[in-house]
């Protein structure tokens, strides 16, 4: 085993240090994740169906190279190219005091908001379950999740790319049997997806309008192989009722029209994530309630 992985299981203190660092530097790419995977999603669907549907007038490819490394970040006002010094999370954005360097356009607080966010929820992540395999994947799970949660505040989207991924990922972290076994897991992966799938097409039947998207079943899906199906209905329930709140509030605060679509994703992530760390005590305190 490496040095460091000793240092990390000795001390605490220098594993939380080194988690939040890292998540600092990952909440800082998945700014760069957030605002450009919706983008080249839709110039990707633009290309399919010009291939597919007018093949013999099918646009050339885009010449300019746009992925998640490529272009290098610029101002979208005046396009002055950040520099190192200038992407250094939460810091950069202090030290410039929210204002381009160049044209002093104002940056968005959202930009250091998620960098603290990834870094404060993975920290907590890693002190809940100590240095190990758990916290290591939970970490991984917590980043996904808040790429997801502003994507589909941003766009009402959660991305394939994202969220099949996890839920290879949590199936196959139970074979290992390191957060579910195998058979919650796989009855979890698919419990969640059905019963959002069932709930889509009864409101659908009943309404003739879709009440959610299919990004939803699979990212419930995603975090049953997660946690198992044993806590699905915790991770609904808190959703829902977090939902509602902020949907209600939202209606009445911001004036906004009763049909306005509200994405149902952030509040599945929330939930999900909060499960992952104290689902078990939720359902313990819910049964001694229930016998008290």
């Amino acid at each position: 085993m490496p040095a460091i992985f000793y240092l990390f299981a000795e001390s605490p203190l220098f594993f939380l240090s080194f988690v939040f660092i890292i998540s600092l530097l990952v909440g800082s790419f998945l700014n760069v994740v957030i605002y450009r995977l919706p983008i080249m999603m839709e110039r990707e669907w633009k290309q399919m169906y010009q291939d597919y549907f007018n093949p013999e007038q099918a646009s050339a490819k885009p010449v300019d190279t746009f992925n998640l490394v490529k272009p290098d970040s610029t101002c979208p006002k005046c396009q002055h190219k950040i520099r190192a010094w200038e992407n250094i999370p939460v810091l950069s954005w202090l030290f410039l005091k929210g204002k381009c360097s160049q044209c002093k356009n104002p940056i968005s607080f959202r930009y250091p908001a998620v960098e603290f966010l990834t870094a404060f929820a993975s920290t907590i992540i890693a002190w809940h379950f100590g240095f190990g395999w758990q916290a290591a994947m939970a970490v991984v799970l917590t980043w996904s999740l808040v790429a997801l949660i502003f994507i589909d505040i941003d766009k009402m989207l959660l991305p394939d790319q994202i969220t099949l991924p996890l839920l290879w990922l949590g199936l196959l972290l139970s074979v290992f049997n390191v957060f579910v076994p195998a058979h919650d897991a796989i009855i979890g992966a698919a419990a969640g997806y059905l019963s959002l799938w069932s709930v889509y097409w009864l409101f659908k039947l009943a309404t003739g309008k879709e009440g959610m998207g299919f990004g939803d079943f699979k990212l419930l899906a995603a975090l049953g192989a997660w946690i198992g199906w044993q806590h699905l209905a915790i991770i609904i329930l808190l959703s829902s009722f977090v939902g509602a709140i902020i949907g209600i509030s939202m209606l009445l605060v911001k004036g906004k029209d009763k049909g306005t679509h509200i994405p149902f994703g952030p509040y599945l992530a929330i939930a999900g994530w909060l499960t992952l760390i104290i689902g078990q005590d939720i359902a313990d305190l819910y049964w001694q309630w229930a016998f008290a």
